[in-house]
């Protein structure tokens, strides 16, 4: 393979120079799914939990995709896994780097809906691992039992979360006393005076063009980050869960941060949580 072939210090600039056009790109994908969310009124579970989750996890889908074809399954698999461990960590991050107050942000975000997105992932992820232990011959029309279950426990998931926000019976909609007293999502409302929204055309022109470099820089961080692993002696499943990971992470982190600093702590735990649900969707259907 060419790649292979290239010096580590030529490796190491493709890679910072894919995951630069990741972060750039991410915010940008971050940017007009508001805009596309707000003309289309898409609601909160479609908008913000499938179409944000499929936006900031497209350095995932391109890189599961460009190694499930190459044979490369346990960087695939590696980085599915080591991003949702991450992306769970820069929850931390971002209650250290952009919590300004005494309660913690799992405090200040408290609602029913954030809870069953966690439920949500927490279910996809149980099946992930009982579907592991499974014959390997289980298979059907190319499907494992677990990967439908998989699919029909997160589409259950996007259907009880948009549930949640209309005529619950509980208490101040399922939010819990003294958190975010903004509804989720205010920090992308326009605010009078501000800058006046780009057109819907633009707006999804830019986000074709943000998709497109991301899911080529995606491949050129799969390509690049496997002959660095095969450089220093490190397995494909333990690079591609560590540096790969964090890489693919930028967008969450760029966006998270910018929400917590303008007080929307709902969205970002929701952002984070989505894409957790939608990455073993992911691998489930491309592995």
């Amino acid at each position: 393979m060419v790649v292979e072939s290239l010096p580590m210090g030529l490796l190491a600039l493709i890679f910072a120079a894919a995951a630069a056009v990741v972060w750039v790109a991410g915010i940008q994908l971050s940017r007009q799914t508001d805009v596309i969310d707000a003309r289309f009124h898409l609601g909160s579970a479609i908008g913000g939990l499938v179409l944000l989750a499929i936006a900031t996890n497209l350095p995932e889908i391109a890189i599961t995709f460009s190694a499930a074809s190459a044979g490369n399954v346990g960087v695939a698999v590696g980085n599915i896994l080591g991003g949702i461990a991450i992306q769970t960590v820069v929850l931390v991050v971002l209650d250290v780097l952009g919590n300004k107050g005494t309660q913690p942000l799992s405090f200040r975000a408290g609602s029913l809906s954030l809870v069953i997105e966690a439920i949500t992932v927490v279910g996809v992820l149980g099946v992930v691992v009982a579907g592991s232990q499974m014959p390997p011959g289980l298979v059907l029309f190319r499907l494992t039992p677990a990967s439908v279950l998989i699919v029909l426990i997160w589409v259950l998931g996007l259907f009880l979360v948009q549930r949640s926000q209309k005529s619950l019976p509980w208490h101040d909609q399922g939010h819990a006393p003294d958190s975010q007293a903004q509804p989720k999502g205010h920090s992308k409302t326009p605010r009078p005076g501000g800058k006046k929204s780009p057109r819907t055309g633009r707006s999804i022109l830019v986000f074709l063009v943000a998709a497109a470099a991301t899911l080529g820089a995606g491949v050129a961080l799969e390509r690049s980050g496997d002959a660095i692993a095969g450089h220093i002696g490190l397995s494909g499943v333990l690079f591609g869960a560590t540096f790969l990971a964090l890489a693919t992470a930028l967008p969450e982190i760029s966006t998270g941060l910018t929400s917590v600093k303008q007080g929307d702590y709902k969205l970002a735990f929701s952002d984070i949580f989505g894409g957790n649900a939608f990455l073993p969707v992911l691998s489930s259907q491309l592995c």
